[in-house]
């Protein structure tokens, strides 16, 4: 349909242009033998545009015919990433990409299955590829710090993060993961003020209550720390982290009932979490409990953690010499 309408649109230049150039030749006829060779070059010219007309339709119509093939090729990788099968999507988007190298939607797509399988310098690059072709693109500035930011170069993720905010300052992820790349980066307070600008933004955002008391606990604030974990919490209960880090900062603050209740907790959502028995078996020792203490050693250390020998060795002395 788009191709008849190039057709129906080129072809009324051809009928305004002919009929003019037509006129001319007619009048000349009885002119000199010069005029003839003009009104003959009039006509060449008129051949010469039809065919031009022609040939950039078929053009238009074989352009058209690619950019489907391109689009059924993004669309057949979108299912496959779906499905979780992601060097098969990786396949597919490449596959519209060689048809059309300027789709940012396929190059956006293969990123993020490039990201799921953990290959972010891939991810990186064909967002590279979106932000060649659109530059104002928050999405894919965004999307860039976060593959950045999983591959540890937090100067990158921040910098990104930062153009995303410029493009639209009410993203509260940005805000947020800003925040905690601030925070590895060791830039606490920058990393408090982006939390801060996150939940002003979004008064419900877990991870951002749960990033900013990691900063308050980092800092020896434990006790704002646990306020920030429990505001999590209200919003979210199923929040496995928050639980975690209230239990680190719960122990820290000398609090251990609390402190093993928040990694039973968490350990009835992860239960296979080697951290969190080891971290409660920690809490009991603290509490007096070291039979359960050793319960957790030992399984922490059936699911792979590996026990500092010191804290084996604090546990030994305060249960009597028991052994592993």
């Amino acid at each position: 349909m788009e191709c008849l309408n190039c057709q129906d649109r080129n072809e009324k230049r051809l009928v305004y242009i002919g009929g003019s150039s037509c006129q001319k030749a007619m009048s000349f006829l009885v002119g000199t033998h010069s005029m003839k060779n003009r009104a003959n070059n009039s006509i060449r010219v008129i051949l010469l545009i039809a065919f031009l007309v022609l040939f950039s339709c078929a053009t238009t119509q074989q352009s058209q015919l690619e950019s489907r093939d391109a689009e059924i090729y993004n669309n057949q990788g979108l299912e496959y990433f779906r499905q979780g099968q992601y060097a098969q999507a990786i396949s597919e988007f490449t596959k519209a990409l060689e048809i059309n190298p300027r789709y940012a939607e396929a190059y956006y797509n293969r990123a993020r299955a490039y990201w799921r399988i953990r290959q972010y310098g891939q991810a990186i690059s064909d967002l590279n590829k979106v932000l060649e072709i659109n530059p104002r693109d928050a999405e894919a500035y965004y999307n860039r710090g976060i593959a950045y930011h999983e591959s540890g170069v937090f100067i990158d993720a921040i910098n990104d993060y930062s153009k995303a905010l410029e493009i639209n300052p009410r993203d509260a992820e940005a805000c947020r993961n800003r925040g905690m790349a601030h925070q590895r980066n060791g830039q606490s307070d920058l990393a408090i003020s982006d939390f801060n600008k996150a939940l002003d933004i979004d008064p419900k955002d877990s991870e951002a209550y749960v990033g900013r008391g990691i900063v308050h606990a980092g800092k020896g604030q434990y006790g704002q720390a646990i306020l920030d974990f429990n505001k999590a919490l209200v919003n979210n209960p199923e929040y496995a982290l928050a639980y975690f880090n209230r239990g680190l900062a719960n122990t820290d603050e000398g609090q251990y009932d609390e402190a093993i209740s928040d990694f039973t907790k968490f350990l009835e959502i992860a239960p296979n979490s080697a951290e969190a028995y080891y971290n409660r078996a920690v809490a009991y020792f603290l509490n007096g409990e070291y039979d359960k203490s050793w319960f957790d050693v030992i399984k922490a250390k059936e699911l792979g953690y590996s026990i500092p020998s010191d804290f084996l060795d604090d546990l030994r002395k305060a249960s009597g010499g028991k052994k592993l």
